[in-house]
């Protein structure tokens, strides 16, 4: 039973480091940080500035277009590096339907491009 318990031995000490440093992570800002709180400071918008305008105005087009394509390539890039690691053994047609997928996000990409998403007047 000894010999168990000293294989688990570092185990529970780097958890218990892993804790000692979290917690003194945690509790440092609390400690050293620079308090000087200003009315702006405290105020709801992080911008500082009162608010102006109604709160459900509307917003450009541009706007979510860009946040489209940001998805658009966050995704292509979630699925090239599985497909990157898996290359060997993905074969002609782990190739070829990568090709396809890849055909069909630089389509819509021109397509958005030829439209005008990206230009920002």
């Amino acid at each position: 039973m000894p010999s168990l318990l000293d294989q688990y031995l570092p185990v529970v000490i780097f958890a218990a480091l892993s804790a000692v440093i979290a917690g003194a992570l945690l509790v440092a800002p609390f400690l050293l940080a620079f308090k000087a709180p200003d009315p702006e400071k405290l105020s709801a918008y992080e911008c500082g500035f009162n608010p102006f305008g109604d709160a459900r105005m509307k917003f450009d087009v541009r706007f979510y277009l860009v946040s489209l394509l940001f998805i658009v390539f966050d995704l292509e890039v979630a699925f090239l590096f599985p497909w990157t690691v898996a290359f060997k053994e993905a074969g002609a047609f782990g190739f070829w339907s990568m090709m396809g997928f890849l055909a069909v996000l630089t389509v819509g990409f021109v397509y958005e491009w030829r439209k005008g998403a990206l230009e920002w007047d």
